[in-house]
């Protein structure tokens, strides 16, 4: 496992500062702060950011230099994500390499998941390696009844690299998984036609999908901590999830393949 991700702010407001400082720290990323373009660039003498999030508009030296300053060949050394007041700015940040856009104001959580996405496709997570050294995408099955739900996962895992397979219920989710045979499955608990339990124990019944990463989740909630402890004991569960955000899912299949 590599050390915390590096991520430098730069922006000039310092209430988002404080704001964006605190919730990255709690999701254990390493966080520098610059209060415009020439700070930022002095922070770069001395550390090499996983990311950089940019903003556009301050003083001394604006978002837009401070990007040509790091760019070689028109492409920026690091991943930037870039922030900006401005909505109408996003067409003109579309001909430039960046890896995302935010308007501001945003919510914290929307910008959580875009500097996940963001380092998931920088850190190559959705490839692994074959016996034979090539690389090959990492497959994932996600079997969800709720298509809202499903278009989450699904959205989580696209960005990070991984091919998606999409599944409406539980003999929809065997058939896919047996045909395809993902990396690691996400199987709802409560699907509408075969608890998501007995679809993993057929899973890992049939020797072609037994070695399928499975993932058995439900969303958090107090009711169902009695159903967890029982039914994360069950033979064949690799993990399961009590889920809050989309994000969870991409955190607990780290976990088991890594």
């Amino acid at each position: 496992m590599s050390g915390p991700k590096t991520i430098l702010v730069i922006d000039d407001e310092v209430n988002l500062q404080v704001m964006v400082k605190m919730t990255l720290e709690t999701k254990q990323y390493k966080v520098l702060i610059a209060g415009n373009g020439l700070e930022g660039l002095e922070q770069l003498k001395t550390v090499k950011p996983d990311l950089i999030i940019l903003d556009m508009n301050m003083p001394k030296m604006g978002g837009l230099e401070f990007y040509q300053r790091i760019c070689e060949n028109d492409k920026p050394k690091y991943p930037v994500l870039v922030l900006t007041a401005r909505a109408n700015m996003e067409q003109l940040f579309k001909q430039f390499n960046i890896d995302g856009f935010m308007s501001k104001p945003f919510e914290i959580d929307d910008l959580l998941k875009e500097v996940e996405a963001i380092l998931g496709r920088h850190a190559g997570e959705g490839v692994k390696m074959t016996s034979s050294g090539a690389s090959e995408t990492r497959k994932v099955c996600v079997v969800e009844n709720n298509q809202e739900i499903l278009n989450q996962i699904g959205g989580v895992f696209l960005s990070a690299g991984y091919t998606v397979n999409p599944a409406r219920n539980g003999v929809d989710g065997i058939e896919r998984i047996a045909a395809t045979v993902p990396d690691i499955a996400l199987i709802k608990l409560g699907l509408v036609d075969i608890s998501g339990d007995i679809v993993i124990a057929k899973l890992k019944n049939m020797a072609k999908t037994r070695d399928v990463k499975c993932i058995l989740y439900t969303e958090k909630g107090p009711e169902k901590t009695v159903i967890a402890q029982k039914i994360g004991e069950k033979q064949g569960v690799d993990r399961f999830l009590e889920y809050t955000a989309p994000g969870d899912f991409l955190d607990a299949a780290r976990e088991l393949l890594d």
